[in-house]
């Protein structure tokens, strides 16, 4: 296990596309380097992090449940995009509603079917996220398209969501948030004979292919709203409060250490976002610690 995650890891840095202008260097390749260096020094920097969270302690002030992982993932991934977006202000163009059309349906089903594979690995190994599995995705299919790229995460985070509850029956260890709630909501038996899954399993699955299919529909609806008002909406105070809920929200869960581990996190997570390296590299603060205790 460990071996494949300092592959994943490899992965990760190697095919990082960023070319980072520093030092007036006008070298394509240098630039190329660069943006690995940055990308290496992100996910090491994030993994020392890492290390040093495995012994701090949290605490609410107020009784809550503290976990360290929050303020932690909340630094690194939330407030450091907040902020960028509020100090850059981006502008929101006029959006346009139609009905969308597949031309590349050939490409469309290999993004489907690599990014279903990455989501079952993703599923399967700890310390490995979405981003991760859509990275890995598109590495093996060996194209950057962006339609593409959404076409994958959206398949990796669908296989991800239905073999993360097939892995929690197999070796009763819970690899998301959901599949945490689901082990503590219903009696969750182990998967030993591969013809006949557990009832609760199979409950389990008719329930979110009936929410899948409920959820895909609404969504398009909403969408589709949504996109005809988006330009409406204030834009700049809603990063303000949302900045601004978060940051309470890890004071009343984590307190005070919380907060600090918090601001050091997205002092962290600016850095991927200021350079124009994938903030995935960030996932250092899970993969190495995790890689050292397998070793």
């Amino acid at each position: 296990m460990p071996w494949v995650l300092i592959a994943i890891s490899i992965i990760m840095i190697t095919t990082e596309k960023a070319k980072i202008d520093l030092f007036n260097v006008k070298n394509t390749k240098i630039k190329s380097i660069l943006g690995l260096l940055m990308a290496a020094f992100v996910f090491i920097l994030s993994g020392v992090f890492g290390i040093i969270l495995n012994k701090i302690n949290v605490c609410s002030p107020i009784g809550l449940p503290a976990p360290i992982l929050f303020p932690t993932l909340a630094g690194l991934f939330g407030m450091p995009t907040l902020i960028h977006s509020y100090i850059t202000k981006p502008k929101i163009p006029e959006q346009i509603v139609e009905k969308p059309v597949i031309r590349e349906k050939a490409k469309t089903l290999i993004s489907i079917i690599t990014g279903s594979l990455a989501g079952i690995l993703v599923s399967i190994i700890p310390g490995i996220t979405s981003a991760t599995g859509t990275v890995i995705a598109m590495t093996a299919r060996g194209e950057t398209d962006k339609k593409q790229t959404l076409i994958t995460l959206s398949a990796v985070n669908t296989a991800c969501a239905f073999f993360v509850t097939a892995v929690l029956f197999m070796i009763l260890r819970p690899r998301s948030g959901a599949a945490i709630a689901v082990n503590e909501l219903i009696m969750v038996n182990k998967w030993n004979n591969l013809f006949i899954p557990p009832l609760n399993l199979l409950f389990l699955t008719m329930a979110m292919l009936i929410s899948a299919t409920i959820s895909f529909n609404v969504t398009i609806f909403l969408g589709k709203k949504f996109a005809e008002k988006f330009t409406e909406i204030p834009y700049q105070k809603i990063i303000k409060g949302t900045m601004s809920f978060l940051t309470i929200l890890v004071i009343l869960f984590t307190g005070v250490e919380g907060l600090l581990i918090f601001i050091i996190a997205t002092f962290i997570g600016l850095i991927p976002v200021n350079w124009g390296v994938r903030r995935s590299h960030c996932m250092g603060v899970l993969l190495i610690p995790i890689i050292l205790a397998l070793l």
